[in-house]
Order: structure tokens, then C-alpha cells, then sequence
């Protein structure tokens, strides 16, 4: 696919938008991907249309929604590189290479976390709600909180947004939004109803 064809698809709305178009292993990226649970729509050029969706029905002011966006653009775009072997090798995770690639075009420490972040909840609700694993829960929790640290609530706003697509599980965006005390939940806001 052409940096033509993807930029008709994904709409850039910033020069960094259309920059990460210019990147070759990043349009590689884009067209990874196979329908799968958790993804039925396959490539992550459709899930980012898709998680855009979600940003867009957000009630967020427009620095709070480039944020969401430059992040939904790069946090699974490098799927297509990660190390799957077992044991998995956490510095060749996707969020890794993700984090990476923005950190040369943006100079932001914690918005780079939220990417390289960005699972984190899932991770975290796993440990407590399938290994029964609550100590480490509580830790790797404690230090996400940390590692995002005024980027709390955007980081909550992207992982509702990511968590709400497909057809993913979303017991532990549920968790997250009944036990983290210091988030404001927020619902979408699709045309007249609420979701």
C-alpha cells in the first residue's frame, strides 16, 4: 500500500501524523496483521481507524486528543517486529519498538511511557484476576501510576480507548474504572446517547 493509499485511509491530521507516514517500517507495520480475537478487524491500520473512532467521541479538549492520537498511531504499529519466543524477552515487546520510533520525533517523557505503557492494565488485571498474583498487581500498578505521573488520566482515556475495539474482553477496563480512585471516568459520547 502507498503512502498515497495509507494517508487517504488514516486521515493525518498533524505534520506528525503524516510524518510517521514517511517511515517506512512504520507503513510495514500498518499493514501487519490477520484477523485474530481481540483484533477481528486484522491489519493496525484499521484498528487505529478504529481506536480514532473512540478518541473522536471522547469529551476532551483538542491538546488531550492529539495526545490520544499520536499515541494510538504508534502503540501497536510495530507488532510486526516483536519478539514472541518463550520466555518472552520484555525489551523486544511492541511497546518497546513503539516508544522508540516517537521518541525521534517527540521530546516527552511521560507521554513516551504512556506509549511504551500502554498494556499495562491489561498486564496488571491478568495478574490479579487470573494468576490470583494481587501483591505484583498491586506493584506493577503502583509503578505505572509512577512511570505516567500527571499522564494519568490520558493514559486511562487510551486504554478505554484501545480496550473498547474488536472484540475485546472488557473485564479490565471495568476493573480499572471501579478501582483506580484517582481517574475521572468518562463515557463516550456518540450523536444523542451516551455509551
Amino acid at each position: 500500500m502507498t503512502i498515497h493509499e495509507l494517508t487517504k485511509l488514516l486521515q493525518p491530521e498533524t505534520p506528525l501524523e503524516a510524518r510517521f507516514l514517511e517511515d517506512e517500517e512504520f507503513r510495514r507495520g500498518l499493514l501487519w496483521g490477520l484477523p485474530r480475537y481481540g483484533h477481528p478487524e486484522g491489519t493496525i491500520w484499521r484498528h487505529i481507524i478504529e481506536v480514532n473512532e473512540n478518541i473522536d467521541a471522547l469529551p476532551v479538549d483538542a491538546a488531550t486528543r492529539r495526545k490520544l492520537r499520536t499515541v494510538c498511531w504508534v502503540h501497536d504499529t510495530f507488532k510486526h517486529v516483536e519478539d514472541r519466543g518463550n520466555p518472552r524477552d520484555w525489551s523486544k515487546h511492541h511497546s518497546v519498538y513503539a516508544r522508540e520510533f516517537l521518541s525521534r520525533y517527540v521530546n516527552d517523557p511521560l507521554l513516551l511511557n504512556v506509549v511504551e505503557l500502554h498494556d499495562e492494565a491489561y498486564y496488571c488485571w491478568r495478574l490479579a484476576h487470573l494468576f490470583s498474583n494481587y501483591a505484583e498487581c498491586e506493584r506493577r500498578m503502583r509503578r505505572l501510576r509512577e512511570r505516567v505521573g500527571e499522564y494519568w488520566q490520558l493514559y486511562y482515556l487510551f486504554f478505554k480507548c484501545d480496550t473498547c475495539t474488536g472484540d475485546k474482553n472488557p473485564a479490565p477496563l471495568i476493573w480499572f474504572e471501579e478501582h483506580m480512585e484517582d481517574i475521572e471516568v468518562v463515557e463516550f459520547e456518540r450523536g444523542e446517547a451516551a455509551i
